[in-house]
């Protein structure tokens, strides 16, 4: 719903109270249910793919059709599927050993559902970034409300109509409205709250959740570096990180953020970048496969980015000839060399087509580097060197880590995902999605031979020495 600017936290308070009434009613969703609800999910999303990729293009005042395709509707579609395969396996409970103090008991461990789940979505993929956690959230049995961002309205009108031919209000409600909305949306008493977004807002959401004890799940990005080594051919390493850079002009909370790069080899790697960026992208004013930056409010933000640092003494070199363009937001990437940490585009995410390569002379350096910032939400490795994987994958901390690719762990179903210190905490995606969606509740069940009596007081008899002697030792 959209939120009138008077009694926003009222509203919002009774959207959560109507989902808990629902949840309440029917605490226990049971598995052919949310089967049901996600295949539902699945079939509107392929029906709306059009309407999706028309939206975004709309919000972006262009963003490339495949890369909608690519990283909003397919790994949500690849996300159903799975989940609907693993489903019956995760919400099984699992049998624990009881251990022979508690025998004859027996102990499992029940995966119930949270309650609602509160899930704020950023704007860079707003469909990806909504409808994936909301797979999750529905698969453990959860209701959710999405607090949409404002700078996608067109995407929202188009999730808002969707979800309605699927859910009621109770079960799913989309939320939108500005930097008011969201301040009331993460002061809600939810069950969970997922944030996806920057760090400083993270720290906003994750305060106020502490004054209602709740749980969060933040993935916060963070800048993340691609290490080239020096086994790597130049040509080689360009292919497998440009895409990550590229895709959705790098507004991606895992793209790569800065190159690190063996000194004799850097000039070869601009030139390497240029050619292939020219070849993926040729006729690049006019090239549809090529996004846009969201708004004017971002585009200026990475221009001032660019100037501070030329004013502070780093070199720039476009990936295509000529300067960037005035009358439209479309950045080609920026290759940026001699760059200093009292530059901006080295203190903050960049999230966006500018890439900084710094040059070292040997790996252990390059890991020091790293290692002396914060903590990344992916870290790249370009090399066939199993020692050189291994030194930097055991010296270093990242949410997660590509070798020799970038960007597609992330669609991995099958594993986690999340950041660690500064680029978040907790994780979601497959499995542990559903389980940081669920409490794990543990049961003692005990029969009608009751062995506890054994400990009851009066203390000091001869079977309850005979226990303190076997299980102290």
């Amino acid at each position: 719903m959209n939120m009138a600017v008077d009694n926003i936290q009222t509203q919002l308070q009774q959207l959560l109270t109507d989902q808990r009434a629902r949840f309440q009613a029917n605490p226990a969703p049971h598995y052919q249910s949310r089967v049901d609800k996600l295949t539902q999910l699945k079939q509107a999303l392929l029906d709306n793919q059009q309407s999706i990729i028309d939206a975004l293009i709309n919000d972006y005042g262009h963003r490339s059709a495949n890369d909608t395709i690519i990283s909003d509707i397919m790994p949500c579609v690849n996300n159903i599927n799975y989940t609907i395969k693993h489903l019956k396996s995760w919400m099984k409970p699992s049998r624990r050993h009881a251990g022979l103090l508690l025998s004859p008991s027996k102990v499992s461990v029940q995966y119930q559902p949270l309650g609602v789940i509160g899930i704020i979505v950023p704007w860079n993929f707003p469909v990806m970034l909504s409808m994936g956690p909301l797979i999750t959230a529905i698969a453990a049995g959860n209701g959710a409300m999405l607090k949409m961002s404002e700078f996608t309205p067109a995407t929202n009108a188009v999730l808002r109509k969707m979800l309605a031919t699927i859910f009621a209000p109770t079960e799913v409600e989309l939320v939108e409205g500005e930097a008011d909305v969201a301040a009331a949306f993460s002061a809600l008493p939810f069950d969970h709250i997922l944030f996806t977004g920057s760090s400083v807002v993270g720290r906003h959401v994750m305060r106020a959740a502490a004054n209602n004890l709740t749980p969060v799940t933040l993935e916060l990005g963070g800048k993340s570096p691609a290490i080239i080594a020096a086994d790597m051919p130049i040509d080689t390493a360009v292919e497998r990180l440009i895409f990550g850079k590229c895709l959705n002009a790098g507004q991606i909370c895992v793209a790569p953020d800065y190159v690190l790069c063996p000194a004799e080899k850097v000039e070869a790697f601009i030139a390497a970048y240029q050619r292939r960026f020219n070849k993926m992208y040729p006729n690049f004013d006019t090239n549809q496969d090529y996004g846009n930056i969201i708004n004017d409010r971002q585009h200026q933000r990475l221009l001032a980015v660019l100037e501070d640092a030329k004013a502070k003494g780093a070199t720039v070199t476009s990936a295509i000839d000529g300067p960037i363009s005035t009358t439209q937001r479309k950045i080609a990437t920026q290759l940026v060399t001699h760059t200093t940490d009292d530059m901006l585009i080295m203190q903050d995410e960049i999230f966006g087509p500018l890439l900084p390569i710094i040059s070292y002379q040997s790996v252990d350096e390059a890991i020091v580097y790293i290692n002396h910032h914060d903590r990344p939400l992916a870290l790249y490795i370009m090399s066939f060197d199993d020692k050189t994987q291994q030194d930097i994958l055991q010296q270093t901390h990242s949410g997660g880590v590509c070798i020799n690719d970038t960007v597609f762990h992330v669609a991995a179903d099958d594993a986690p995902f999340g950041g660690i210190g500064p680029s978040g905490m907790g994780h979601y995606h497959g499995k542990e999605g559903f389980l940081t969606f669920s409490h794990a509740k543990t049961i003692l069940n005990s029969g009608k031979i009751n062995t506890g009596i054994f400990v009851h007081p009066p203390y000091g008899g001869v079977i309850q020495r005979l226990l303190m002697k076997f299980f102290l030792r």
